[in-house]
């Protein structure tokens, strides 16, 4: 190929290619050229890459298709454009869907721990196993409390933030195997049950719920969504009714996952609590109150926003357009 004769007898139809590729709006005789200068002006580029391979005019060309193929494939929204919608409406929408599992999550996390409180105190053989009456004392009346205060507030609310946003992250994207969420909230019952316990036993229960409270409530109720979100993907798995399983994971794994990124602001918040508010010296009525403040704007958002947002048609997950086609056709 003589590229330069070649260059010569396209060039106006590759500048009309160009120029097109640069408007804003189209008339529908306008719309209909474009897709028909970019297939051709493809073709062309075809043809230019096979014969002499990189050069100045396939490059320049190669631009102007870039620029074609979004005026008419359109280009994604800019990502500070779509936080409002973000908080707004797909992340209470999602939470909103799972008022009800985190509901029976919640209750059944506090169902088996208080089993597992229970069946310590009335059996020391059973409270034996977690150490020696030394070791227990120990926890109960020091390490349970010097648990929130042995590192600097900072460091610390970094350090449980970023753990619980992480065992959050694991609920939503292993909850489709089924047994990583049940296993994870029994593990989670149960040390609860046992710190009780071993407080209880040495008379430091009001201690227990004075330093769990204040940030346990928002903390817990997040990792209960975590663990509702993945059972939701699960059940999708299961049960995916009029829809394909590709097609049940897809819609509830894209809106689920929304939950995951917003719950790690939410843990932020609980991170904050535990590392400033639990520790401090303040009458345990305050310090508790303000754990109820943020659990309850917290469920506010999800049951009041979220359910305004699920009736005007929201459900987490991303527009038509940004999720792709749910199934390919041939037109």
């Amino acid at each position: 190929m003589d590229l330069d004769a070649y260059t010569a007898a396209h060039r106006d139809e590759w500048s009309r290619l160009d120029a097109l590729g640069r408007r804003r709006t189209f008339s529908g005789a306008e719309a209909d050229e474009l897709i028909d200068r970019y297939q051709s002006g493809a073709t062309d580029l075809s043809a230019i890459s096979t014969s002499v391979g990189s050069s100045v005019a396939g490059d320049r060309l190669s631009v102007s298709l870039s620029r074609a193929r979004l005026r008419f494939t359109g280009a994604s929204s800019n990502v500070l454009s779509q936080i409002p919608a973000f908080f707004q409406l797909q992340l209470p929408a999602a939470l909103y869907r799972l008022r009800w599992i985190v509901l029976v999550v919640a209750l059944a996390t506090v169902v088996v721990s208080t089993l597992f409180a229970v069946w310590a105190l009335n059996d020391p053989q059973v409270l034996a196993n977690f150490g020696t009456d030394a070791e227990l004392r120990q926890v109960a009346q020091h390490d349970f409390v010097d648990y929130y205060s042995n590192n600097p507030a900072a460091s610390f609310t970094g350090q449980v933030w970023t753990n619980n946003a992480w065992l959050a992250a694991q609920c939503v994207a292993f909850g489709i195997v089924g047994v990583y969420v049940p296993y994870l909230l029994l593990q989670n019952a149960q040390n609860i049950g046992v710190d009780a316990a071993v407080l209880f036993h040495y008379g430091q229960g009001d201690v227990f719920f004075q330093y769990i409270l204040p940030h346990g409530m928002l903390e817990l109720t997040a990792i209960f969504v975590a663990a509702a979100a993945g059972l939701r993907i699960f059940w999708a798995w299961i049960a995916p009714g009029a829809r394909t399983r590709g097609q049940a994971l897809a819609d509830d794994g894209r809106a689920l996952f929304t939950v995951a990124v917003g719950l790690v602001f939410v843990l932020l918040v609980s991170g904050v609590l535990e590392g400033f508010v639990t520790p401090q010296t303040w009458p345990w009525p305050v310090k508790i109150a303000i754990g109820a403040v943020a659990v309850g704007a917290f469920v506010f958002y999800m049951v009041f926003v979220g359910g305004r947002a699920f009736r005007a048609g929201q459900t987490g997950d991303l527009a038509e357009f940004d999720a792709g086609a749910r199934q390919l056709v041939a037109v």
